[in-house]
């Protein structure tokens, strides 16, 4: 070795002891809709087989395969304690408990952060939030969403990420509260090299599948502008945007190149939650960046569920299909191209 030769790797080897390291050229981080791995609310009977331990294997080596892997989780994670919510409206009142010992297979299945901004991570109040919480922190899961730990910071292979989640239901970051979603994000963009942003929005349904560009009122609550918070979100400082909430998929977009996926639908809910048709659409979206956030491409895995199963790949690729008809519709002008495949890149005509 030369003495210049000698010189560079003195010095590449100082730098990795004081912890510094060159940031990865790209980054992957996939995102996923709702996760329920069922309750024992108001019975046992609404547990699956083997504490829900085979519920993501089917897809699990693809979620481990990102740099940043996040999920919804609907519910709580609680063994006692706390009472369960009531509702004006009995006839849409869903409450889910599902044991804390449950949040294993979640650090098994590759997942590395959680939102819990959503209409049931009150389901059981502030003992079932504390308890959620404190089940992911000894399962060394990051989340954030709630009104209590509004964000995460966290490092991966020497990129910093921040997250944070955001519903219109109480106990969560305020979905229609704009002015301070906006901070948030722009704090955590003075923080992070890498925003990600998750929201819990829009009306539900089969007959809800477009974005509207408009507030969404569903059961006399309103669900929010999600294609307006995204945008401003983005403005903001976000890199990546997950939707989740509809309970159907809905379209992607790329915008000032940050990529949105306005609903990724439900994912692993066992029992309590419909998935028959389009409810069972259950696709996983790998986003890939630069280390600073901005978009290069993306797969769409087109996964499905049926009732009370594990979620497994669609050799129909029926999420697939839908996602890319959706997108063509509601954003003619995006410049995406989305393939057979499930690739989703930015047109070059």
């Amino acid at each position: 070795m030369n003495i210049s030769g000698a010189f560079v790797f003195s010095f590449c080897l100082a730098l990795a002891g004081t912890g510094w390291a060159q940031k990865k050229d790209t980054v992957s981080i996939i995102g996923v809709g709702d996760i329920m791995m069922g309750s024992n609310y108001p019975t046992e009977a609404g547990l699956p087989p083997r504490d829900g331990a085979d519920l993501f294997s089917e897809v699990a080596a693809i979620l481990s395969s990102a740099d940043v892997t996040m999920g919804n989780l609907e519910g709580v994670l609680l063994d006692q304690g706390g009472t369960a919510k009531t509702c004006k409206n009995p006839s849409v009142c869903y409450v889910f408990r599902t044991p804390e010992r449950y949040g294993k297979n979640l650090w098994d299945a590759g997942f590395d952060v959680m939102s819990l901004a959503n209409n049931h991570a009150g389901d059981f109040g502030d003992v079932g939030r504390k308890s959620s919480m404190k089940t992911l922190d000894a399962l060394g899961i990051a989340h954030a969403g709630l009104v209590s730990q509004p964000y995460t910071v966290f490092q991966k292979d020497g990129i910093t990420y921040g997250f944070t989640a955001f519903a219109p239901n109480s106990g969560c970051n305020n979905l229609n509260d704009w002015v301070s979603a906006r901070k948030i994000v722009a704090k955590l963009d003075s923080l992070a090299d890498i925003v990600i942003v998750s929201f819990h929005g829009g009306a539900e349904g089969p007959t809800h599948q477009h974005v509207t560009r408009k507030n969404e009122i569903f059961y006399g609550e309103n669900r929010g502008n999600v294609y307006e918070f995204a945008h401003r979100m983005i403005d903001a400082g976000a890199d990546v945007i997950f939707g989740h909430g509809p309970h159907v998929v809905r379209a992607v977009e790329v915008y000032k190149d940050r990529f949105i996926a306005y609903s990724l639908g439900n994912f692993m809910t066992y029992g309590g939650i419909n998935v028959a048709g389009i409810n069972g659409y259950a696709p996983i979206i790998k986003v890939f960046t630069d280390s600073r956030g901005a978009f290069q491409q993306a797969r769409i895995y087109p996964g499905i569920q049926t009732f009370r199963a594990a979620v497994k790949i669609d050799p129909q690729k029926a999420a697939l299909s839908r996602i890319k008809q959706l997108t063509e519709q509601d954003f003619p002008q995006s410049g995406l191209t989305i393939d057979e495949i499930g690739w989703v890149k930015k047109s070059t005509k």
